[in-house]
């Protein structure tokens, strides 16, 4: 679908609500000029009031911010889908392109002012339609969303008049153009950039062109993704053309992009080119054209097998899928805690001098794949063959060496991502070399991932979801019924023998966690998740937490109702768990607005830090509910914690 200019002054920070239904008519509910009322679209109770400008629309003055957000049925959360907050005193076109759902949808505007008087945000009129974002005719004024990057001599601009346009249907309708009569420099270029798509492209781009070049023009269109990489697409094999030419060609964008129309001249006598009527479809233009590739036949957890990974030597025992049960000694696997993970170089099943190959599945050439995976040492006493990374082809020729160990720390997953690309069929290979018994420790690898485009684009986190990597996600602290704080902190904690050595998400970034050694025992800390909606959906709430000291205490998570007074036991750990991150998975249903209470009570000694990292929300049922880890040790101090 695709949304065009917007309207209404707010003077607070509001919540525009619409409902779409994912219908199919040519101009959608939800759409509105305003002009005889807000067709349908109501203020959130919950925050400020949107206002109506009664001399007819309000100016936008500088401060504030924008923002569009999708709230499906069912779901907690609300999904940002589109940002701004780039302050002008003339209107702006935004462009966004939402999904065509059977579930049904709200819309939200969110308008943040900044503070001070005269600080505004306003929306003027809001289309939506069916198609996507990058199509355009160009008869609409707001030639929907499509930019043109300023060069004081050459630009793009409307034209309209017979024969020149493309369209029979409107003889006298309009077009893009752009012309070298005010060229004076070689090369002057003009850009015409579409809007940024909001989801993968992956189909047929079309668009009528005219062009003459009379002494020398350079027209080509590329993809520009949100990393700034320009992607050549498509260049003209003739200099003019005698009407208007149709192009089809396909796209394949795993990420968002925007499509950029180039024109640069070499003087002022080098002509003119013409664009027009550009569309865009889900199906393939070219029957050569390879479908699109699911790159995750390369993911693995091991928690099954070996999934598509196998050895070089089919009676090879370098590599092992392992399970260690948590305690506090030995390190479990990184999914969860309690599972499986891959291990190579035991002190035991090692022969030295041996190399050791884990090869991956083959994957198609010409695409950018990011791969992800974690690792973990242990007893090297040095690194730089513990561990590399290859890139093999189908004939098991190494093609490049993508990664290796440098420097690490011992005993922690640590997350490492690799962004490559090869011309033809290709394979990650991990190698572990062993030149003799005193080098052999442990290497382990889990929670390999193989997604399309940049490691860069592919980083994001969802609504729900929080890794304290950029802060604590608006996470509230009880300053009314505990007497310690949870603390953001990353690297291992201060004291010995208590406390993860690293975060879960990386190894080297932030969690939460309570410092004993500022706590008395029996002392909670409770940490307090913004308002959650509520929903008539279950939610699944995701939690990795570790409790890792001989005095550890007790972890719970409750839910606080707006409706009632008592706080409701979801789950709860009591004691040392292992010395690694366990997983939590917990299952709840509430239809009003709630938080959810993560609270940690210290232990009886110093040795009692409890951390948590990674919570997420999702809808539920959880696919594993529980943990099922059964808790060990101390649990004879339980009722004097408690008091």
């Amino acid at each position: 679908m695709r949304s065009a200019a917007w309207t209404l002054c707010p003077l607070l920070t509001v919540l525009l609500v619409v409902r779409l239904l994912g219908a199919q008519q040519q101009l959608l509910p939800g759409s509105c000029n305003f002009e005889l009322g807000t067709c349908g679209y109501i203020s959130d109770p919950e925050y400020g009031t949107w206002s109506m400008n009664e001399e007819g629309w309000c100016t936008r003055s500088p401060g504030g911010s924008l923002q569009l957000f999708l709230r499906p049925d069912g779901d907690n959360f609300d999904y940002r889908m589109w940002t701004a907050n780039q302050a002008s005193d003339s209107w702006l076109i935004a462009s966004v392109d939402l999904p065509n759902s059977t579930t049904p949808y709200q819309v939200l505007l969110e308008g943040r002012p900044e503070r001070g008087s005269g600080n505004s945000v306003a929306i003027f009129e809001i289309h939506i339609v069916t198609g996507y974002c990058i199509e355009c005719n160009f008869e609409e004024h707001h030639l929907c969303g499509y930019s043109n990057s300023w060069n004081p001599n050459v630009n793009w601009y409307v034209g309209g008049s017979v024969p020149v346009n493309h369209s029979t249907h409107h003889q006298r309708g309009h077009y893009m153009y752009v012309d070298s009569v005010y060229a004076k420099h070689f090369q002057e270029v003009a850009k015409l950039s579409s809007p940024m798509t909001t989801v993968p492209l992956a189909g047929c781009l079309s668009f009528y062109y005219n062009r003459d070049q009379e002494r020398g023009n350079i027209f080509s269109v590329f993809t520009r993704d949100q990393l700034g990489h320009y992607e050549d697409m498509w260049r003209p094999e003739v200099f003019a053309t005698a009407g208007w030419t149709l192009v089809s060609v396909d796209i394949k964008a795993p990420h968002p992009l925007e499509v950029v129309f180039e024109v640069a001249f070499n003087s002022a006598r080098g002509g003119y080119v013409a664009i027009d009527d550009i569309s865009f479809s889900p199906e393939f233009c070219h029957t050569d054209t390879e479908p699109n590739f699911d790159p995750s036949i390369a993911n693995c957890d091991f928690e099954d097998g070996l999934c598509l990974y196998h050895q070089e030597k089919t009676d090879s025992k370098e590599w092992s899928r392992v399970s260690v049960k948590p305690n506090a000694y030995r390190i479990g696997d990184h999914t969860t805690g309690v599972g499986c993970f891959l291990r190579v170089n035991t002190h035991f099943s090692s022969r030295p001098g041996y190399v050791g190959r884990l090869h991956g599945p083959l994957l198609p050439g010409n695409h950018k794949y990011c791969l992800r995976f974690y690792y973990l040492l242990h007893g090297f006493r040095k690194v730089d063959n513990a561990l590399a990374l290859y890139i093999y082809d189908e004939n098991n020729v190494a093609q490049e060496k993508v990664w290796s160990l440098t420097h690490t720390s011992r005993d922690v997953w640590t997350e490492v991502e690799i962004t490559y690309m090869k011309p033809m069929l290709s394979k990650v290979v991990f190698v572990s070399i062993c030149k003799n018994f005193w080098e052999c420790g442990l290497a382990a690898i889990d929670d390999i991932t193989v997604s399309l485009g940049d490691c860069q684009m592919t980083a994001g986190s969802l609504p729900g979801q929080c890794d304290f990597e950029s802060g604590v996600c608006g996470y509230i602290q009880d300053k009314k019924g505990d007497k310690a704080d949870w603390l953001r902190v990353r690297g291992h904690t201060p004291t010995s023998y208590t406390g993860p050595r690293g975060d879960h998400t990386t190894g080297v970034g932030y969690f939460m966690y309570i410092e004993a050694s500022l706590m008395r025992p029996g002392h909670k800390a409770r940490l307090l998740t913004s308002d959650l909606r509520g929903s008539s959906s279950p939610q699944c709430l995701i939690l990795f937490y570790h409790m890792h000291g001989s005095g550890s205490g007790i972890l719970s998570m409750f839910l606080r109702r707006s409706d009632r007074e008592q706080d409701a036991l979801l789950w709860r750990r009591r004691g040392e768990q292992s010395v690694s991150w366990m997983r939590a998975m917990v299952d709840y249903q509430c239809d009003v607005r709630h938080q959810i209470i993560f609270e940690a009570i210290r232990g009886p000694s110093l040795r009692s830090d409890i951390a948590i990292d990674d919570i997420s929300f999702k809808r539920g049922p959880c696919e594993e509910p529980g943990d099922f880890a059964p808790y060990s040790g101390f649990s004879e101090y339980f009722n004097e914690i408690e008091k």
